[in-house]
């Protein structure tokens, strides 16, 4: 197999989802990387966290910094909240949410499957209906793909947390 030889000058990604960095942000950092085990970096993270707590407007969560790839915080997700057997509603409408119920699967998660028309949304009143035939309360999580950037669709999350309403269901909506 031939080396990969990049293509000169600088590339652009022209798809949904990863954005291309403005020159300006690129120079800024343009340095070397904090030394994980210097003396310095727990001051360097505790900002960090700190800021990150100020993006989303949270003064009573924990933020925390999970250095994985979007499948990782994906695995955690699931595994950290789920065990092996519990049943999952998630629905499969582009390449991300395809990919994420395989995963599950792979987890050996039983995973109601719903299939839409990629380029459509989560159907809402379809998730009711799944909700309340579930009387036993088996589902134990809803799982929907806010972004789904092979799309182009953003779903409706408020919609979702308002139809799960008041039931003790897990709600995992990774935003990509």
């Amino acid at each position: 197999m031939a080396d990969y030889v990049p293509a000169p000058g600088r590339n652009h990604l022209f798809v949904p989802g990863p954005v291309n960095i403005p020159e300006s942000v690129l120079r800024a950092m343009n340095r070397n990387n904090e030394d994980h085990r210097s003396p310095a970096f727990p001051k360097l993270s505790k900002s960090v966290i700190d800021d990150v707590k100020r993006i989303f407007k949270s003064s009573k969560g924990t933020s925390f910094i999970f250095p994985t790839t979007g499948t990782g915080a994906w695995e955690s997700a699931l595994t950290n909240t789920l065990s092996p057997g519990d049943k999952i509603i998630s629905f499969r409408l582009g390449q991300f949410s395809l990919l994420w119920i395989d995963q599950m699967q792979r987890l050996r998660f039983d995973v109601d499957v719903v299939d839409c028309e990629w380029g459509s949304g989560v159907d809402l009143d379809l998730l009711k209906a799944k909700l309340a035939a579930d009387r036993s309360h088996n589902v134990k999580a809803v799982c929907v793909v806010h972004n789904e950037t092979s799309t182009g669709v953003t779903n409706d999350i408020g919609g979702v947390r308002r139809v799960l309403g008041k039931l003790a269901t897990s709600f995992l909506a990774p935003a990509f």
